[in-house]
């Protein structure tokens, strides 16, 4: 690992202070080791095992059919690549709506059994009591706003979230009660960019954006999004740093090519 990239563990109260000095927060997923390590030693402040890993990694359709047991492995697998970002948990579909006290042995589980340090969880002022007694028994939460996969059925599908006044309004009301309930950042997933902005300017804690616009305190992307690695849709808000998927893809076809035609292994590649 080179100097530049020798920086100190990034903590809860470290990403809260961000917010507070003005400094955008950097938070990108990843369901493996290896990715892991490479978007720590990049620099990002947080490293996201999200549900959204039964789609990229698992070929699934939603997330809905997200298990424990696979957001454990995902987690535990990304914690053994990170030394310095926050690793955060994304809690799946019923681990934690059916009780608080379901919701406090699954979030535990992931800090116990997988090394994540904090949690996240979809939903506003239903979820806000919830909320309260993980952080109350130490758990630190992240909450999501807006649009919330976990509910895109209710929803009508994958749509902007908060574009009539009501709406907005809720949103706005949610991200204050998830405020006081103590989460430590909120995503704010698919809503117009000036709602997400006066929600980020009505709350203390970093607000991180997700096609949400630039007035939010941060911003996440999937990365196989970004590195265009998947490639059977692109969202608006996705913006490709790279073209991994075309690459990969080209290099396999190089591969095949020499192996039928013998040329691989050559000499020096053989023992």
């Amino acid at each position: 690992m080179s100097l530049e990239n020798k920086r100190k563990k990034i903590t809860v109260p470290a990403i809260i202070k961000m917010k507070q000095d003005g400094e955008k927060v950097s938070m990108l997923t990843a369901y493996d080791a290896l990715m892991a390590e490479i978007i720590d030693m990049a620099g990002t402040d947080i490293i996201l095992v999200g549900d959204s890993g039964g789609m990229v990694m698992g070929g699934k359709e939603n997330t809905l059919s997200v298990t424990m047991d696979e957001m454990l492995f995902y987690t535990r697998s990304v914690s053994r690549g990170i030394q310095n970002a926050l690793l955060v948990a994304d809690m799946p579909f019923l681990s934690y709506q059916v009780s608080i006290e379901k919701a406090i042995e699954n979030a535990g589980r992931f800090l116990q059994e997988a090394c994540a340090e904090a949690v996240k969880i979809e939903g506003g002022a239903v979820m806000a009591k919830t909320i309260s007694r993980l952080v109350a028994v130490g758990i630190p939460v992240m909450g999501h706003l807006g649009l919330t996969p976990q509910s895109m059925h209710q929803l009508g599908g994958f749509k902007l979230q908060g574009t009539k006044k009501p709406a907005a309004e809720i949103l706005l009301h949610d991200a204050r009660l998830l405020e006081e309930a103590g989460v430590f950042s909120i995503v704010l997933e698919k809503i117009p960019g000036k709602l997400a902005k006066e929600i980020s300017e009505s709350v203390s804690v970093p607000t991180i954006g997700i096609g949400a616009g630039a007035g939010c305190d941060g911003q996440v992307l999937v990365t196989q999004d970004m590195l265009g690695i998947f490639r059977k849709f692109k969202p608006k808000f996705v913006r490709r740093y790279a073209e991994l998927g075309d690459a990969i893809e080209k290099a396999c076809r190089n591969y095949i090519k020499d192996v039928k035609a013998s040329n691989f292994p050559d000499e020096n590649e053989s023992y």
